[in-house]
């Protein structure tokens, strides 16, 4: 018996006698060595952990980066030209780069460990012919296992004996609702979710007791099956890094492009020799590459996931936090993401009265009974007295507070948990009431039943299928007393569930019977009962969904649900959220897998290019609708919490799991994950993923600006035979430390405007395009020509003074420049000039760092610079100012709404 022959075998569609001789187990189940020998074969009981990474392969993949590739090859061009110190300083930047990545996603990777569950999972497995607790990693195939309400399944398993079981399964199909569990053989093609004689690892029993035959374990369980196609998908390089190796690509050709400017100039125009042809190309090539730029980009993510972890977003992949500020579509589940996965009742249909509508959402036993507007009061109403007391003695579900997270949970059925909630919203569950029997939902009767005694009185109590429970009532409970049920009234009834089933209600009807004082158990008898009346509840959407998947639309989001539960279900929570707007008559507004797969490529393109709502979904079809619109050009994040969602997961371009309900697998999968399952929380990081785009691009800009000055300032002085006006030591210095401290600063800026009315950033939008060229060379332009102007008319007084005040000129130009590049569209007096708080710091420390340099004789000497009077420094301030002037001149020309006389593309 091979681990494939269990996978392949359908044990769902055997018997129990056939299970037993395939895997050679009895009733008595397995001995301890034969349980031992059959884990040699298949293994311990544990899924990998695929997702898990390594702090060695987390530390490598900082060096994958294109940029850093191109600084690797300066360190080793200045290395061969015996710049040993320049080669240090480029590495240490190389290597603070790769510390920073890696600081940001090891710690993520801590945050998501410390989300999974800390206690082993244990199960009750019959060995030796004794029943015995067990840790659930030892299961095998073969094994007899006992389950019981409550209980996480540890194992697939095949049914061989059920009590009234029902098993919540959300987690890998996606239905909300309990399933009905038995042990007659299913046809063979019968698809998971509808296998009623099995049971799947991960899931739990809502109610019942059940013994089973372990079929499946790990990797070979159906969770497992999942986990295992996480490892086939590839994924791609996520868009941040496309964009900073075209922006790698970009700063490469810069780099050739000035030395071969250089070469031609010095060679064929100016006769200069060979060596020293190669010196100077060094200081270009120097000058072209702005080292600084992987640190500081890495720190605009830093910074971005820090604020993403104060709004619940833990960040696992680092550079995805700018890709949520591209993404153009949300793929999400329904069940525990846009809603509670906590049933809630809703309505109450007393026979003859009006709905009553009952506020209150999820466990939180606290609500009001509203009419027409009007709270009612219970204890004027006995008959709807009469239907809470049904909901909360009728109902083996617990419901109790977590005191150290302030939260209520449910231990059992969800149904019954959403009676109990509502008898405890109406304050008469309060005791005094004896249960002497109880028998839990029985699937072929569609009901359960209670017996209870108050005062001496015992009555049945009865919650079951609407249909069932009306046909057998024969009368009625009013508030004016018990009448006759008659057709009219049938009628009414029927009508009213009818309405409500059309709404997505899930519809239970209660009702009651007065049983003799000396009956101790319930008969099987339900006949002549008093219709006491009908619960319509339905899993509320989360607080602020509608309103995020609102500013989701404004933000040029497209949301779209994908789900495994049932499509009215999903039609009616996607128009409480707002997914769904009013369509045209006759218009496919939902589809499901089945009507999916009917389609031929063509019409499959069409529907989910064009429909928002997908209903009873497979892993496979969620992972091909995703696959349709990547190819399409759409940038995906899709969210979700159970093992089915983990495939698409990590297919996406942003994969958001839950950190609360959701599973190891699904986190695993995921790039980001969030600490409070909030679907509001997406559009928060949505907004802050925007954020760190502007700033990656800002200062990007900031640091290219002046590395193109720079290059310009150095080719025009040799065009026109002037001597080189910086040196490469005083350009790396510029690069590295002047911009470097003024660019780190520019990383920590907040966001100006509302960023969510503004379209998504376009996955294909580089970090430098052609809509900011014309900024860039103006300024480019601005410093180069005033240094130039600056350099010759200190050149009589020597190279080095010359030399002196063409850094100076150039280190204020930055100062100034950092203002611009606040905000690339807006005035900085606009948004408060002096408002960065880090921009001011890292402006004084600068001032300083530049005075130190040219008045300290060490410092100075090496540099090569000569002193500058007080005078001088001021000079050299106020003409260095203009960049600030013209950029805020350049914004309002090109900005304002009212004054349009450049007709430039707003990007």
């Amino acid at each position: 018996m091979s681990a494939d022959h269990t996978a392949k075998t359908p044990w769902h569609h055997v018997t129990a006698e056939q299970v037993f001789r395939e895997l050679r187990t009895t009733a008595l189940g397995l001995t301890d060595r034969e349980a031992e020998d059959r884990r040699t074969r298949y293994g311990r009981n544990e899924l990998r952990e695929s997702g898990k990474r390594s702090w060695i392969s987390i530390f490598g993949k900082q060096f994958g980066s294109l940029l850093v590739i191109v600084l690797f090859v300066a360190a080793i061009i200045s290395q061969l030209s015996g710049n040993t110190i320049d080669t240090y300083i480029i590495l240490s930047v190389i290597f603070l780069n790769a510390c920073i990545g890696f600081t940001q996603e090891w710690r993520a990777e801590k945050a998501v460990a410390s989300l999974k569950t800390s206690l082993a999972l244990w199960a009750k497995v019959l060995r030796n012919g004794k029943k015995e607790t067990l840790l659930s990693r030892e299961l095998v195939p073969g094994d007899i296992i006992f389950l019981e309400e409550g209980d996480q399944v540890p194992a697939d398993a095949r049914l061989i004996e059920t009590r009234n079981v029902r098993t919540i399964e959300a987690a890998l199909t996606g239905e909300s609702l309990s399933t009905g569990k038995d042990t007659l053989p299913l046809p063979a093609e019968t698809i998971l979710p509808e296998r009623k004689n099995m049971v799947y690892k991960g899931t739990f029993l809502a109610s019942g007791y059940a013994v089973g035959v372990v079929t499946a374990t790990g990797m070979n369980t159906a969770i497992g099956n999942i986990a295992g196609t996480l490892q086939s998908i590839r994924t791609s390089r996520t868009n941040f890094q496309k964009k900073t190796d075209i922006l790698g690509k970009q700063m490469a050709l810069l780099s050739v492009t000035s030395a071969v400017c250089l070469f031609v100039i010095m060679y064929f125009f100016r006769d200069t020799n060979l060596s020293d042809v190669f010196i100077t190309a060094i200081a270009i090539l120097v000058a072209a590459i702005p080292e600084g730029l992987p640190a500081v980009l890495s720190i605009v993510l830093a910074i971005g996931i820090r604020r993403m972890s104060k709004r619940k977003v833990i960040v696992r992949e680092f550079t995805a936090t700018e890709t949520l500020g591209a993404v153009t579509t949300i793929i999400t589940d329904k069940t525990g993401t846009l809603t509670q996965n906590s049933l809630t009742v809703q309505k109450i249909g007393i026979p003859g009265e009006e709905d009553i509508h009952v506020t209150g959402e999820g466990w939180f036993p606290a609500g009001n009974f509203v009419r027409n507007g009007h709270v009612l009061d219970v204890n004027r109403l006995p008959a709807l007295q009469q239907f809470l007391q049904i909901a909360g003695w009728c109902n083996n579900a617990e419901v109790y507070h977590d005191t150290e997270k302030n939260t209520y949970k449910l231990m059992g059925d969800p149904t019954e948990g959403a009676l109990l909630v509502l008898a405890r919203k109406g304050g008469v569950f309060t005791g005094g009431t004896e249960k002497l029997d109880d028998t839990p939902f029985d699937s072929a009767r569609k009901r359960r039943a209670t017996l209870v005694e108050k005062n001496g009185k015992k009555q049945l109590f009865v919650i079951g299928a609407p249909e069932q429970i009306l046909e057998k009532s024969t009368r009625a409970l009013t508030n004016k007393g018990v009448i006759d049920m008659d057709t009219e009234h049938r009628q009414f009834i029927s009508r009213k569930i009818e309405h409500w089933s059309d709404h997505a209600m899930r519809i239970v009807a209660l009702a009651y019977r007065d049983e003799p004082g000396d009956l101790l158990k319930i008969n099987k008898n339900t006949e002549s009962l008093t219709f006491a009346g009908i619960a319509g509840m339905t899993d509320p959407p989360r607080p602020g969904a509608k309103s995020s998947v609102a500013r989701c639309r404004q933000a040029g989001i497209r949301v779209i649900m994908a789900t495994g539960d049932h499509i009215n279900t999903a039609l009616a929570i996607a128009r409480t959220t707002g997914i769904l707007e009013t369509s045209p008559k006759g218009e496919n507004t939902a589809l499901t897998e089945t009507q999916l797969s009917a389609l031929d490529e063509r019409e499959f393109e069409k529907a989910v290019l064009n429909i928002n709502v997908f209903a009873r979904l497979t892993p496979q079809m969620k992972l091909r609708i995703a696959n349709t619109l990547q190819q399409k050009g759409e940038l995906i994040a899709m969210t979700g919490d159970g093992v089915n969602d983990a495939p698409a997961l990590k297919k996406a371009d942003v994969g958001i799991a839950m950190g609360i309900m959701g599973t190891d697998v699904a986190r695993d999968a995921a790039k980001i994950i969030l600490a409070d399952d909030n679907f509001s929380t997406i559009v928060n990081a949505i907004e802050e993923g925007r954020i760190v785009f502007n700033n990656a691009r800002n200062t990007s800009f900031y640091l290219v600006t002046t590395n193109l000055a720079e290059i310009a300032t150095l080719i025009s002085a040799l065009a026109i035979g002037m001597p080189l006006p910086l040196t490469a030591t005083q350009i790396l210095w510029l690069n590295l430390i002047t911009d470097g401290t003024e660019d780190m600063a520019l990383a920590s800026e907040k966001g100006h405007g509302d960023l969510l009315r503004e379209k998504p950033v376009n996955p294909k939008e580089n970090i430098l395009n052609k809509s900011i060229l014309p900024f860039l060379f103006i300024n480019a332009a601005l410093m180069a020509v005033v240094t130039l102007l600056v350099f010759n008319h200190y050149l009589p007084e020597g190279l080095s003074k010359a030399r002196t005040t063409a850094f100076a000129v150039m280190s204020f130009y930055q100062f100034y420049n950092v203002f611009n590049m606040r905000a690339l569209k807006l005035s900085v007096f606009s948004i408060g000039m002096f408002s960065n708080k880090y921009i001011n710091a890292a402006l004084v420390f600068s001032i300083i760092v530049l005075l130190c340099l040219i008045e300290v004789p060490f410092l100075r000497k090496l540099f090569g610079f000569q002193q500058l009077s007080f005078y001088e420094f001021i000079f050299f301030g106020l003409i260095s100012s203009s960049v600030l002037w013209i950029g805020e001149l350049y914004k309002y020309l090109r900005y304002n709404k009212k004054l349009r006389l450049w007709k430039f593309s707003r990007h």
